[in-house]
């Protein structure tokens, strides 16, 4: 099918994509690399009567180190986050999750920013972002402000992005020494998107204690959420294969499971245990080499 009629914009800035948002609100939708919305418009799902394309806005794009963080510019492609030599150095579990999202064409083209703050269920950088305990900095016409992961995503395909902000930039803090962070999915095997999916995120001292974890769980409810029960069943242990089962058996505690057309609830609970366990061995592997 093809889209309903549009106005096209490009706006030369992020400040004159705001000012269109501000005048346009409801009756424009951004667009990044439009691997989600351009297939919702061609379904008629979406019909924006404006849509403001923000390719040619400069300053929006990038990868770099930034005291503790590394900041990844909101239009930065999933490739460009893939092949990063800084990301791979610093924390590998990024680049790792952008190269299991979709294939080359949807890499080359579909950004991290418009991935995130289209926020899909079934998405994997969320579930990555969550782990990791990222900040969001979003722009709009009152200035700049700075959202933590866990007051991000609300609902389904809702984050904290207002309609008249944009997305700019995802700050994500270099973990200490001792850290180690892994992202499994159980992959759609058209779509690519998880079915579940489960990041790990964990520091150990000298004797294996664990100091911190941060766990994201993706795929299996309305948005990705912060997998409390594991984290807790992980933080201050010393993780042997006893404790890490333990800790993997909740993965679907306080998680609100939904069945679809992928399965039902209790398949897709059992599919989190076990990618929860994975991810954490693999995140253990990672923090005793040092990466």
């Amino acid at each position: 099918m093809y889209p309903a009629s549009f106005d096209y914009h490009t706006p030369g800035s992020v400040q004159e994509a705001i000012s269109l948002l501000g005048k346009l609100r409801d009756d424009a939708k951004l667009l990044a690399g439009g691997h989600s919305l351009i297939p919702m418009m061609k379904l008629r799902l979406a019909q924006p009567k404006h849509l403001i394309d923000l390719r040619k806005v400069p300053g929006l794009a990038g990868i770099r180190e930034d005291g503790g963080s590394i900041a990844l510019g909101a239009m930065t492609t999933h490739w460009q986050v893939e092949s990063s030599k800084l990301l791979q150095a610093k924390i590998p579990v990024v680049s790792d999750a952008a190269g299991m999202i979709g294939d080359p064409q949807v890499r080359n083209l579909g950004t991290i920013g418009g991935s995130l703050a289209h926020a899909d269920p079934a998405a994997d950088m969320p579930a990555v972002m969550i782990a990791l305990g990222v900040e969001f900095v979003i722009e709009g016409a009152r200035g700049r402000r700075t959202v933590k992961v866990d007051d991000f995503f609300k609902g389904l395909m809702m984050t904290a992005v207002g309609p008249d902000e944009i997305l700019v930039e995802i700050r994500v803090p270099v973990p200490p020494a001792g850290s180690g962070a892994a992202y499994l999915k159980f992959p759609h095997p058209a779509s690519r998107f998880a079915v579940v999916g489960v990041c790990a995120a964990l520091t150990v001292d000298g004797k294996g204690i664990c100091t911190k974890a941060g766990v994201g769980v993706t795929g299996a409810g309305t948005k990705a959420v912060r997998a409390k029960g594991v984290e807790a069943g992980l933080a201050g242990k010393a993780l042997d294969q006893a404790a890490i089962e333990a800790a993997a058996a909740k993965a679907a505690d306080g998680v609100d499971v939904q069945a679809d057309l992928q399965g039902s609830a209790e398949y897709k609970s059992h599919l989190l245990r076990v990618h929860a366990r994975r991810a954490i061995e693999a995140a253990l592997g990672r923090a005793k080499g040092g990466k």
